[in-house]
């Protein structure tokens, strides 16, 4: 993520000092009102979303494959979101107490809620301590927003404390699941604690998964997970990796994937070719969902498409189908992950490793959205909503210009 959608002075300033900084809240398609699924409404305040399926799982005596949702949501943030429960009785659920999050059942539902089945996040944020001199820009900024800034995948699609969700899926693309239980393990980072650093780095230099599993503590529970495993059975990694939750490998992969998407934005810039501007060989997506491709000779169509808001670029991301005609973004992810030796079959291999389907996905590269923006102080707060599958942490990065970890 090297480039900003304007050149205005950010705000700075800190994201989530705490977690009421950041409220979110999902907006669902309509329920059906009967069938299997009982839909749940659930407000997690500093749970990460992982970790709140698996306790409810817990709590229920169910498998986590009985419960789908629609989109993840941040850890550090108060959020309400919506999940399915595969023939579970809603006093069941009203039985249930957490600390800091609540499951309300809503209704029922004929369908099992998958990634992606919702209309949108209405999103509410505050950004602390900002630089005061440069508060006066945000309204520009707001005008940025609003005609168009990259639709980088946010640092949280990465890992928000630790981001190595797509070189943990590269190394499970190229069947190294050694160094992927490894990196996820071992790589230890800034913020840790000095016991944790030293307990991952003793697990890459020696292997020894009985001593990490000792010294990591009990909050760092997928790591413990495999740790426990490997423990059991020593030097299967490929199994070890299986101890985690399917979804959760299944992002690993899909983080590879957003990590390019990412790498052919930044290189559109690099090559100066603005983000509302088509060139031959683009994916053109339509209101109504249809899409088409950019030529030569259509390319003066596509432009007045793009100006009336018709149509928005897109770019499709690598999978286990190979792309019959790549435009200029699809062949520099192509080559980005040919550099990493990663083959459209290595993620065949993977869909059958996590039996889930890697195919290709086109995104549009513009994010755009209204803000309602105040100041308060040296504190800006924000106010919009965003589609499916786009970060509010890029709309906050492209205000705040500041260090990433400033959004964490």
């Amino acid at each position: 993520m090297r480039y900003y959608g304007d050149d205005h002075p950010g705000i700075g300033g800190k994201l989530r000092t705490v977690p009421e900084d950041f409220v979110v809240e999902e907006l669902p398609k309509p329920f059906t009102g009967s069938g299997p699924f009982l839909i749940c409404r659930v407000t997690r305040r500093s749970w990460e979303h992982q970790h709140a399926i698996q306790e409810i799982a817990k709590r229920l005596g169910i498998s986590r494959k009985r419960i789908g949702w629609a989109g993840t949501k941040d850890r550090n943030a108060v959020a309400t979101h919506y999940i399915s429960l595969y023939k579970v009785e809603a006093d069941q659920v009203r039985a249930l107490s957490f600390k800091d999050m609540a499951v309300e059942p809503v209704g029922q539902h004929q369908f099992g809620l998958s990634l992606g089945d919702l209309e949108g996040n209405r999103f509410g944020i505050r950004i602390r301590g900002c630089e005061r001199e440069n508060l006066a820009s945000l309204q520009e900024i707001a005008e940025t927003v609003k005609e168009g800034i990259p639709n980088y995948f946010g640092l949280q699609r990465f890992g928000a404390q630790k981001p190595v969700t797509h070189r943990v899926g590269a190394a499970i693309l190229r069947g190294e699941y050694q160094e992927a239980v490894t990196i996820y393990i071992g790589d230890p980072f800034p913020n840790e604690d000095e016991e944790v650093k030293a307990a991952r780095a003793a697990f890459r230099d020696t292997g020894d998964a009985a001593a990490a599993l000792y010294a990591l503590p009990v909050r760092l529970g997928f790591e413990r997970a495999m740790l426990d495993f490997l423990s059991k059975h020593k030097g299967d990694y490929r199994g070890a990796l299986k101890a985690l939750a399917p979804k959760l490998l299944t992002m690993f992969v899909s983080g590879w994937q957003s990590y390019l998407f990412n790498a052919a934005i930044s290189d559109r810039f690099d090559r100066g070719i603005p983000l509302d501007e088509p060139e031959a060989g683009d994916t053109l997506i339509y209101l109504n969902g249809r899409t088409d491709r950019a030529t030569e000779k259509n390319l003066p169509t596509a432009r007045q498409h793009i100006r009336r808001g018709r149509a928005m670029i897109a770019a499709c991301m690598p999978g286990a189908t190979p792309l019959p005609n790549p435009g200029p973004m699809e062949e520099h992810m192509i080559r980005l992950s040919s550099e990493a030796g990663i083959t459209h079959e290595a993620f065949r291999n993977a869909a059958q490793y996590l039996e889930s389907a890697f195919d290709g996905a086109n995104r549009p590269i513009v994010l755009r959205t209204e803000i309602v923006a105040e100041i308060e102080d040296d504190a800006a707060l924000l106010n919009f909503t965003l589609p499916p599958g786009h970060y509010a942490t890029s709309v906050c990065r492209e205000c705040m210009k500041g260090d990433p970890i400033s959004l964490v």
